[in-house]
């Protein structure tokens, strides 16, 4: 979805500077055009060749307009499709809140009606200062989208809140917010991912192997294309995708209660999660010592969310089978009542649990079955969501 997309990336002074190298790097690597403009006190971090050999394009700064022909910052701020500052300092925060435009940076922003996305990056003390949260939230007011600092070791050696954001979550909300116009623009889409957990004791559990990738790959994908998500993960290893409301829960009960709330709202449900089909049927209140040869658990049925949960959306749901793959899915297809069931073969090591890629057939209610190569499993999310807005369309 950045392929072609103009991407004005702003960096300012900051030591954070050299994780905007990686942010430049990524977004030409997913073919956007990225045009940078550094303040001057960024050069002094980080050489303008940088970025320009990460980019294929010249940085501009105040002392240096002509260095492309034509590309001043009313140049810049119309062809920018996005403007991102990252890192962001407290001094640009401030000069922008008070609408001061004295170098190339803060002309373009003042500028330009494209979105503008800040990442501040500063001390501790810095970012918690009454006036710079003030300065935030005029800029919030203003519709510029924050994406918050993380908490961790800082330059001064210090610990708290005002690292730069992960890059990864700093292009979530690019394309977060890129995404509002795409064709799940004004829907809402649940998505259900990972392995719940029914616990044995307070130490042990019945899980599975899923990875929750899968269902980590839907609901960004859903998140690009405009959607607002809410996803409803099982523990997993992921970090949680930026733009995106996360609920965890441990267990299926608790899951069939997430998914109930959420769906109030939802155009779309899709239960990637891999949800335990039995639990304990008492859970022991203290750990369970090994203490004879054999241990015997009585089981009983989890809930079953699927045909349980109620509302008026579509319903999408997974089959991870190890035989009669298609012949499986569409008997839980119809058993469940759902609109769309994706299944996939667990025995092959290309696409069971835990890889990063999918080999997986799409069966609709009408009977139309569609088997794709194999992919990664965000390409599988994308052809998936390409069935879901053709089922909203009728």
């Amino acid at each position: 979805m950045l392929a072609n997309k103009t991407i004005v990336l702003g960096i300012t002074g900051s030591i954070a500077v050299y994780k905007a190298a990686d942010l430049a790097s990524r977004l030409t690597q997913a073919g956007a055009r990225v045009e940078v403009v550094m303040t001057e006190a960024a050069t002094r971090f980080v050489t303008p060749l940088t970025f320009r050999s990460l980019t294929g394009r010249r940085p501009i700064d105040m002392f240096d307009l002509d260095s492309e022909p034509g590309i001043g910052h009313i140049a810049l701020a119309k062809m920018a499709d996005i403007v991102v500052i990252a890192p962001a300092t407290a001094n640009i925060i401030a000069k922008l809140a008070a609408g001061i435009s004295d170098d190339t940076l803060t002309c373009t922003v003042l500028a330009t009606r494209a979105p503008v996305i800040i990442a501040p990056a500063m001390h501790t003390f810095m970012f918690q200062n009454p006036i710079t949260q003030d300065n935030l939230a005029k800029l919030r007011a203003r519709g510029f989208i924050i994406v918050e600092p993380a908490c961790g070791r800082l330059a001064s050696g210090g610990i708290g809140q005002g690292r730069l954001a992960e890059i990864e979550k700093i292009i979530g909300t690019i394309k977060q917010v890129m995404g509002k116009s795409d064709d799940l623009a004004g829907k809402c889409v649940v998505v259900t991912a990972g392995g719940t957990q029914e616990p044995i004791d307070p130490v042990r559990y019945i899980g599975n192997r899923s990875s929750g990738k899968m269902g980590y790959a839907l609901a960004k994908a859903a998140r690009d294309r405009g959607a607002t998500v809410t996803l409803v993960t099982a523990p997993t290893s992921l970090p949680e995708p930026a733009g995106i409301e996360v609920t965890h829960i441990r267990t299926a009960t608790e899951m069939k209660e997430a998914v109930a709330k959420a769906v109030s709202r939802a155009d779309v449900l899709i239960m990637a999660a891999a949800v335990a089909d039995y639990q304990s049927k008492s859970v022991a209140k203290a750990k369970i010592k090994k203490e004879s040869p054999s241990l015997t658990l009585e089981l009983v049925r989890t809930p079953d969310i699927l045909t349980e949960v109620k509302g008026n959306f579509l319903k999408v749901g997974f089959a991870a089978e190890s035989e009669d793959i298609v012949a499986n899915a569409r008997r839980k297809l119809d058993k469940k009542n759902l609109d769309l069931i994706v299944a996939n073969d667990i025995t092959d090591p290309e696409s069971g649990f835990g890889t990063d890629t999918n080999k997986v057939t799409i069966i609709s209610k009408d009977g139309k079955t569609e088997s794709l190569p194999l992919l990664s499993k965000r390409e599988v999310a994308d052809r998936i969501l390409d069935r879901v807005v053709g089922l909203l369309k009728r």
